[in-house]
């Protein structure tokens, strides 16, 4: 089976102004978090989309959901966890205790502010995750980099043509993903930041998908305005 498990567990610290999580935020005429699940509700090789948000925000999400999209078997909200990789571990075992985890098993983890992921990413991510068992979405590095120790100084300067920015949806096998995650060492467990660098870790290649500029995360207020901007371009 094929899972989606949407992450929105932040509570949008950096949006500024606002206690609502930047998920919940409206963008045009809906919330973002609708906008992101509305890419994975129509896509046919989905089987089930699993939605980790706040505990206190459960019904809410459901609520929209029920608004904008309308009753559905094939969403689910449950809790997330305190970190990134506590959410992506409820997900599995959710996976696990209701459908069972068996080799072919593939879950597409995405940010749920992240509304204009398009079919094409998360097919090409599909297939990647088939054939590989691990892969991330990225864009080249537009920008020079720069590496500095001490936040005062410059340490070096790598030449920017290695270099991508990583996005979502990052996905993989969920059977080498579990068994990977339960091998961790405690070290290991605190230095994580993302899924696909509990592969790094292990030694285990992930695999480069190419994104899609728009694909942008909304973090901050002026994300807001620019995917606003994106928005109404597109509905022109």
């Amino acid at each position: 089976m094929i899972f989606a498990a949407i992450l929105a567990g932040g509570i949008g610290s950096r949006m500024g102004g606002t206690d609502t999580p930047k998920q919940f935020l409206d963008l045009g005429d809906k919330p973002v978090i609708i906008h992101t699940i509305e890419k994975f509700v129509i896509n046919n090789k989905i089987d089930k989309i699993i939605v980790l948000t706040p505990q206190n925000f459960i019904n809410h999400t459901n609520h929209l959901i029920n608004e904008y999209i309308g009753e559905t078997e094939n969403i689910v909200v449950i809790e997330g966890g305190e970190t990134r990789n506590d959410t992506l571990i409820n997900s599995i075992n959710y996976i696990d205790e209701h459908f069972g985890i068996d080799d072919d098993s593939i879950i597409i983890t995405h940010d749920s502010v992240r509304p204009f992921v398009t079919h094409r990413i998360i097919e090409d991510n599909i297939e990647a995750a088939k054939r590989y068992g691990a892969c991330d979405t990225v864009v080249p590095a537009t920008d020079t980099i720069v590496e500095s120790i001490n936040a005062r100084t410059i340490e070096s300067i790598p030449v920017r043509d290695y270099y991508y920015q990583g996005q979502t949806p990052q996905s993989f096998n969920i059977k080498k993903l579990f068994n990977l995650i339960n091998g961790l060492t405690e070290a290991e467990s605190n230095i994580l930041t993302d899924a696909c660098k509990i592969f790094i870790l292990k030694d285990e290649d992930v695999y480069l998908v190419e994104g899609e500029v728009t694909n942008i995360k909304i973090t901050y207020p002026y994300d807001l305005k620019l995917a606003n901007t994106i928005l109404e371009d597109r509905n022109d």
